[in-house]
């Protein structure tokens, strides 16, 4: 009789997380996927909640100090490894990321992550990994001051963001460099239409979470500690929202009124449209309008947990003319399509898949919206701008674009309580009032 195989044998849980966030990186590296695909393929081979925490939060440090860790592993190498191998090298990263930024025990940093080679059947890199971690934990100091000469590795910011950065905010470069290489906080939207601020805050109490108004909102409560939406009373029934700070002042800027017709003109995931609606339940109409059927699900979704309804568009709008009905509106917010520069904390693999030579296109891309939108404001109607950049190549320029071409459109100065006052607008700089880095900008057209 011929024996029967034995079953594979099942990895620890850590060292599986390990390797699946190996995986999820390597596909950013290698295919350029966003982080937020790549963990939607991989995370399912994970049963339990702890371990994809932990995956996501390799894969988030790892991208938020990749130019860091890239630059400490080029230095441990005694030649490069060769271009497919992707995943040793997240592995490489991985290991260095817990060694440096993480309370782990060092030896199950070590450990682990050399059995996770094992596991993606990497046999060979085991003990590659393993010597250069220990190796690492040896010279620490001396390989940490070398790498640290290069601007772009002490910072994790690629050289052309960097220039950027210094150039428009010569005096606030380095602050920003530090927020976007933090853990973004939680701020939580209470749902006016059901609750408040102070009632919502003692729902949160009596589970033990800890949360403080956020500063220039009105319903934001930013938790001490991030948490998962399954633990927040109330959340599947519509009493909050997660949603920034920053991201909550377009409904406070805007402050929409009974009776006003109201286009989200990019309004996916449905924030904004949301937050419009818990503020005004009389308004006569909002439209949120979105391109792309999958985010508008989303738009959808959250109308549904809310108990909102709003009329929903699926349209370019830089084509208004393929869905727009020919009624003007009272109030258009614009949130342009933008390069995230001010997100970054929340989306760390900004700074690997951005590119300097996207910025002059999309801000031709802005400039083209806000001429569209334009036409559709009815006389006396406001268009609120923003993007979540911190370029003036994508907010200041496109605005003074469009306040030259129409004599009509006039700037409304806004509250200066807040964020850094620009030529057009004002720019809220990441981690100001623990808040993203956001952009906004009022026009009202004239009668």
């Amino acid at each position: 009789m011929s024996r029967a195989k034995k079953p594979p044998r099942q990895q620890p849980a850590s060292v599986s997380s390990r390797s699946t966030a190996a995986c999820a990186l390597a596909r950013v590296f290698e295919h350029g996927q966003s982080l937020d695909k790549a963990l939607s393929l991989v995370l399912p081979r994970l049963d339990q909640p702890r371990d994809r925490a932990l995956c996501q939060q390799l894969c988030y440090g790892v991208l938020r100090w990749h130019l860091r860790l890239e630059a400490l592993s080029k230095l441990l190498l005694k030649k490069p490894l060769k271009k497919k191998e992707h995943e040793v090298r997240c592995l490489i990263m991985i290991g260095l990321y817990q060694l440096i930024y993480m309370r782990t025990a060092t030896h199950a940093s070590v450990a682990e992550t050399v059995n996770a080679a094992r596991a993606l059947k990497k046999d060979w890199a085991a003990g590659l990994i393993n010597a250069l971690l220990r190796r690492f934990q040896r010279e620490t100091d001396a390989l940490s001051a070398q790498a640290d000469q290069s601007l772009q590795a002490k910072t994790a910011h690629p050289e052309w963001l960097l220039k950027r950065f210094q150039q428009d905010w010569p005096d606030d470069w380095q602050a920003i460099t530090d927020a976007n290489n933090q853990q973004a906080p939680m701020t939580l939207r209470v749902n006016s239409l059901q609750s408040d601020v102070a009632n919502y805050r003692t729902l949160l109490a009596d589970k033990d979470i800890a949360a403080q108004p956020c500063a220039h909102t009105e319903y934001g409560l930013t938790l001490d500690t991030p948490q998962a939406v399954t633990a927040l009373p109330g959340f599947g029934q519509g009493l909050c929202s997660v949603q920034d700070g920053a991201a909550q002042m377009a409904a406070e800027l805007l402050q929409p009124q009974p009776g006003q017709i109201i286009l989200d003109a990019c309004a996916a995931p449905g924030g904004k449209s949301c937050a419009l609606l818990e503020r005004e339940p009389a308004i006569a109409q909002l439209t949120a309008l979105d391109n792309d059927g999958e985010r508008m699900q989303r738009i959808q979704d959250n109308l549904e947990r809310l108990m909102l309804g709003a009329e929903l568009q699926q349209g370019s709008a830089l084509e208004p003319d393929a869905w727009w009905d020919g009624k003007p509106f009272d109030q258009i917010l614009l949130d342009a399509p933008c390069s995230g520069s001010g997100v970054i904390r929340r989306h760390p693999d900004i700074k690997l898949l951005r590119r300097d030579q996207d910025i002059a296109p999309l801000s031709q891309q802005q400039t083209a919206m806000l001429a569209a939108m334009w036409p559709l404001l009815r006389p006396g109607g406001r268009l609120l701008y923003s993007t979540c950049s911190v370029l003036r190549q994508e907010n200041e320029k496109p605005v003074a674009a469009l306040l030259e071409k129409n004599p009509d459109a006039q700037e409304i100065v806004l509250d200066s309580s807040w964020g850094v006052a620009c030529t057009h607008g004002r720019q809220i700089l990441p981690g100001s009032d623990g808040k993203d880095g956001f952009y906004y900008a009022l026009i009202q057209k004239q009668t």
